[in-house]
C-alpha cells in the first residue's frame, strides 16, 4: 500500500529539491520497515489484547497433559491464550503496508497466514469450551493443510512454469551441490503439501515453553529473510549458483514481517509469560514458514534452519510410535523440551540453550548458499 502510493504515484515529486518517497522503491528499506512495523504492533497493542483475553477467561487447560511438570502446570493456570491473534494480525497488517501487492507470492502469503490462522482459531475455540477436548480432531486439523498444500502446490507449479527466466520448476533442489535437483514431476503439489503440513505442525509442537517456539521463529525468520532477498535477485543468484525466482525478492517484506510479529510477541511472552500464542499462533507461523521455504525452492534448507522444529517434532513420532510398538518410552516427556525439563533443567534453561541451537542451525542453513 506504501509502496503503490508512496512510490509509484509521489515517486518522482520533489520537496525542496529533494525527492523522500524515492526510498520506497528499495526492497531493504520496505524489509526493515516491515519488520519494525510487526514488532510495534505486536508491542504497543499486546497489553490490550492481554487484557482482553483475561477478562474473558481465555484460558488453555495446561492440566489435559498429565506428562507435564506439576510444578510447570501451577503456574500456568491464569495465563491467557490464543494470544496468536495478534501475530497474525502484525504480519498481514505490515505485508499489506509495506509489500507490493501486485505481487502473487506477497499475496499467497497473506492468504496461507490468514487461513492457517483461522484453522487455529478453531482448534483454540473447541479447547476452550470443551476443557476435556485436545481441540479439533486429527482429521479435520490436517485434512484443510494437506488440502491448502495441494493448492498451492498446483498454483505456484502452475505460476512459476509462466515466469520468464524461470527454472528447475517442479523441481526439488539439493543444498551444497551446484544447480543439483532432483525432478518431481506432478509429485511436487504432494511435496509442497508435506513441507507445509509438517513445517506447521512441527512449530506448534514446539510451542510448549515461554518464548521457545517465537524465539525460534525469529532465528528461523532472519535466516530465510537473506534467502528471500538473494534467490529474488538474478545477479545474487548467479553468483551464488542457486535457483533465481523471478519475483521471489519481494517475499523479504512477508519474510521480515514474520520476524516482527515473532519478536514482538516475543516481548509479552518470555518467561515468565503473560500470553501463550495458542494453535492460532503457531499453525500460520510454521505453515508460512513452510510456504516460502517452497517458493524459494529452498525446502531442505528449511530442514536444516528449522532444526530444532524438526527435532521436536521427530521426538513426538518416535515417542508415539515406539510406544505403540513396545510399551516403552524412548524420552522421559515428548517434546523434548519437556523431556529436558524432567531431567531437572530449568525452563529458562531448556528455552535458551534451544534458542541457540536455533542460531546454529540457522547459520548452517545459511553456509548453503554458498558452499557447493
Amino acid at each position: 500500500m506504501l509502496y503503490a502510493i508512496l512510490y509509484e504515484i509521489l515517486g518522482n515529486r520533489t520537496i525542496l529539491g529533494l525527492n523522500p518517497f524515492h526510498v520506497f522503491g528499495y526492497v531493504s528499506f520496505r524489509t526493515a520497515g516491515s519488520a519494525v512495523t510487526a514488532f510495534l504492533i505486536c508491542l504497543l497493542l499486546g497489553p490490550r489484547v492481554i487484557k482482553f483475553l483475561e477478562g474473558r477467561g481465555v484460558r488453555e487447560n495446561v492440566d489435559k497433559n498429565p506428562e507435564v511438570l506439576k510444578e510447570y502446570n501451577t503456574g500456568k493456570k491464569n495465563v491467557p491464550t490464543m494470544g496468536g491473534v495478534l501475530i497474525v494480525a502484525s504480519i498481514i497488517i505490515s505485508t499489506l503496508l509495506w509489500g507490493r501487492l501486485t505481487q502473487y507470492y506477497v499475496v499467497l502469503g497473506i492468504f496461507v497466514t490468514l487461513f492457517l490462522g483461522i484453522l487455529g482459531l478453531m482448534d483454540d475455540l473447541i479447547k476452550l469450551k470443551e476443557p476435556e477436548s485436545k481441540g479439533l480432531k486429527m482429521t479435520a486439523k490436517f485434512l484443510p493443510q494437506v488440502l491448502l498444500g495441494i493448492v498451492l502446490g498446483v498454483v505456484i507449479l502452475n505460476y512459476g512454469s509462466h515466469q520468464p527466466n524461470a527454472t528447475n520448476v517442479g523441481y526439488l533442489m539439493l543444498p551444497f551441490l551446484k544447480g543439483t535437483g532432483v525432478y518431481l514431476g506432478i509429485f511436487y503439489i504432494i511435496f509442497v503439501a508435506l513441507v507445509l503440513t509438517g513445517s506447521s505442525n512441527a512449530v506448534n509442537l514446539t510451542d510448549g515453553l515461554d518464548g521457545l517456539a517465537s524465539g525460534c521463529m525469529v532465528i528461523v525468520g532472519l535466516a530465510f529473510v537473506v534467502f528471500c532477498y538473494v534467490v529474488g535477485r538474478s545477479d545474487y543468484a548467479a553468483y551464488l549458483n542457486i535457483t533465481y525466482v523471478p519475483g521471489s525478492c519481494e517475499m523479504t517484506i512477508f519474510c521480515a514481517a514474520i520476524v516482527g510479529a515473532a519478536l514482538g510477541f516475543l516481548w509479552h511472552n518470555c518467561y515468565p509469560a503473560r500470553v501463550f500464542m495458542g494453535d492460532v499462533g503457531s499453525l500460520p507461523l510454521g505453515g508460512a514458514l513452510g510456504y516460502i521455504a517452497v517458493v524459494l525452492k529452498h525446502e531442505l534448507a528449511l530442514v536444516i534452519a528449522g532444526g530444532v522444529f524438526v527435532i521436536e517434532a521427530l521426538s513426538v513420532a518416535l515417542q508415539v510410535g515406539y510406544y505403540k510398538r513396545t510399551r516403552k518410552r524412548i524420552f522421559l516427556c515428548a517434546p523434548l523440551h519437556h523431556h529436558y525439563q524432567k531431567k531437572g533443567w530449568s525452563e529458562t534453561q531448556v528455552t535458551v540453550r534451544f534458542w541457540l541451537l536455533s542460531a546454529i542451525f540457522a547459520l548452517l542453513s545459511l553456509a548453503t548458499l554458498k558452499v557447493r
